[in-house]
């Protein structure tokens, strides 16, 4: 029984219910007693009208008089007073189909965001009294310890109160190196634990993840209108009060020139009144802004606004920043720099010492040596590097604070190698590893794509050494480097690219990239969920570290733009035509009703070509 009353409230269920009143109604008016069909059809205009009705009466105490609700109910009531009844039921019917058809397109938009959204685990592991219980995430409290161990990604943003381990944040910062952590740091939710089991306080409910800060701000991404949704907001304030008073003067006019009866006059006034009300351009205009959101979320691209669109549709130059953004966190050697011992003994000792380590740089370091030894014991110090026993050596492998920790002479070094591995055998130096961090393999088709989409200058922007720039500058080909820039003069370096071009999109990844990211016409923050400071400065989001997505986005921009500019053209064509022939008295309720709600379903399932996202 609940289940019949559920489906009965549901919109296809109230259809369903309107159709069978509707039909009886009609059946019983030829057949039977046209009064007796007048209750089926009052039930049915309630059935399929009644929240429309409310919602009209409301706007009367809000004085919000003239939106489509309190100008259908007007048209189908008046159609039922002047004995149209079955043209009343069917204004409200086929409103309440174009209504399910918009919410539909919603939830399919909200659908393909929402998908996107599954960064974090919907468990957590939280310490209790009695030991370790599995929770859902969203039932966790501020100031629950949750324990998260090697392999696993935080499920709650939180404060390490035991343990210490290797982060990577990558997914969040697009940063590619690990960063230690120990008591006291700040986890973010998505954040993967690398090695070693942590406590960790929880500081923010679930529902204030990262996750959910994005897809409150894709679903609200309609307060950010687009010069084609404002155009219709200013169109339809002027547009609505002009037809209601045509509509008056076209049902008092003729009567009292004597030209027309005073009930085919209201009845001409009240089919103008359909035809009129703005449904199709009201509905469908937002919808396909909300469907090119839903198509590029679709896509792992999130657009923050309506008005983002047409800026990326026309971008001309796109600067990026180099770490995190162009390279990734696959690390290649670059240079081995050798002590008394030779290049392939270094690189099998570090290799060997990192047998048992899942570290990127270790990885790394696996992969390009075949003589690997199994360590008989390792120690590992998160933040240093390794110690490990071998068959005849002990070979340490890490960073300079191993090196001095392990009182290693590094006078040979004539200075401190950034992003270096150092090796020692038996406490003396036996080389210094030198790493690059990988190009991503996209890079240069993207920017390829970018040109020919219509970019014209292409530049990166990097705090790194000037030959690391130059390097990944003529890997991808891009216009312009530079390199050694401070956030402020990153930012005076995009203020003159930005003066010369009439839309310019800046891409970044992190806290440093935050003021260009606000600065420029259209932000892109790569995979930065999980800083607040990018994502509210960026214009858009790239959820997937992808740089594909960019000319996606381009492209997915201009196809939701055409699709709306469709949708006012049509609109406002087929309303002006079907206007001007029940002016002259050809159009009845019945194509009015098609003016309004036919023209809006058609609009509607254009803009929903927009959740089809367009591929290179």
């Amino acid at each position: 029984m609940k289940r019949i009353f559920d489906f009965a409230k549901s919109e296809i269920g109230r259809i369903a219910l309107c159709l069978i009143f509707f039909i009886s109604a009609v059946i019983l008016e030829q057949t039977i007693n046209e009064y007796i069909s007048l209750a089926f059809y009052v039930i049915a205009l309630i059935i399929a009208g009644g929240e429309v009705f409310v919602s009209a009466v409301k706007g009367i105490f809000r004085r919000d008089l003239l939106d489509e609700k309190f100008l259908m109910s007007i048209a189908s009531v008046g159609a039922m007073i002047v004995g149209e009844w079955s043209e009343g039921v069917a204004v409200m019917l086929f409103f309440l189909v174009g209504e399910t058809f918009e919410h539909r397109a919603v939830r399919k938009s909200r659908a393909s965001i929402r998908a996107l959204m599954d960064i974090c685990p919907d468990e957590a592991c939280v310490l209790t009294d009695d030991g370790e219980e599995m929770m859902d995430a969203e039932d966790v409290e501020i100031g629950s310890i949750i324990v998260i161990r090697p392999g696993e990604r935080v499920p709650i943003d939180s404060v390490i109160t035991f343990g210490s381990a290797d982060i990577d944040t990558s997914s969040m910062t697009g940063e590619p190196l690990p960063v230690s952590a120990a008591v006291g740091s700040q986890l973010s939710s998505g954040y993967i634990v690398k090695n070693g089991l942590l406590h960790a306080r929880t500081v923010r409910l679930s529902g204030d993840s990262a996750a959910a800060r994005v897809l409150s701000l894709v679903e609200n991404a309609n307060e950010s209108k687009s010069r084609e949704e404002s155009f219709i907001t200013k169109f339809s304030r002027y547009y609505t009060p002009a037809v209601v008073i045509v509509a008056l003067i076209v049902a008092i006019l003729p009567p009292i020139l004597g030209l027309k009866s005073l009930a085919d006059s209201v009845y001409t006034a009240l089919t103008f009144l359909v035809i009129s009300c703005p449904c199709a351009l009201v509905i469908s205009v937002p919808m396909a802004f909300f469907g090119g959101i839903g198509g590029a979320a679709s896509r792992g691209i999130l657009f923050k606004g309506g008005n983002v669109f047409s800026k990326v549709a026309k971008v001309e130059t796109v600067a990026f920043d180099k770490t995190g953004t162009i390279t990734n966190g696959n690390f290649i050697v670059r240079d081995v720099i050798t002590y008394g011992s030779s290049r392939e003994q270094v690189l099998s000792m570090a290799a060997s010492a990192e047998y048992a380590s899942n570290h990127p740089i270790a990885e790394c370091l696996k992969s390009v040596s075949d003589k690997i030894v199994p360590p008989r014991s390792v120690k590992e110090q998160a933040g240093y590097g390794v110690v490990a026993e071998l068959y005849e050596n002990t070979c340490a492998v890490g960073n300079i604070k191993l090196m001095k920790e392990l009182s290693v002479d590094l006078s040979n070094v004539s200075r401190d190698l950034e992003g270096a591995v150092y090796v020692a055998i038996d406490g003396s130096l036996a080389g210094v590893i030198t790493l690059a961090d990988s190009v991503k393999p996209e890079a240069a088709e993207a920017i390829k794509n970018l040109r020919r989409l219509g970019v014209k200058h292409t530049a990166i922007l990097s705090g790194d050494r000037e030959e690391n720039v130059k390097r990944v500058a003529s890997t991808v080909g891009v216009d312009e480097a530079d390199f050694a820039l401070t956030p402020e003069q990153k930012y005076a370096r995009l203020e003159e690219l930005i003066s010369s071009s009439k839309s310019t999109m800046y891409v970044g990844d992190g806290i440093n990239d935050a003021p260009s990211l606000a600065r420029a016409d259209v932000g892109v923050a790569m995979g930065s969920m999980g800083q607040d400071s990018a994502i509210e400065a960026a214009d858009m989001v790239v959820m997937i570290d992808n740089l594909s997505k960019l000319p996606e986005a381009v492209l997915i921009a201009r196809k939701t733009i055409n699709i709306s500019w469709q949708n006012i053209i049509f609109a406002l064509g087929t309303k002006g035509l079907i206007l001007i022939l029940g002016l002259l008295g050809f159009a009845n309720m019945w194509l009015a009703v098609f003016a309004d709600v036919g023209v809006a379903i058609l609009a509607i399932l254009n803009s929903m070509r927009a959740l089809r996202a367009p591929k290179l």
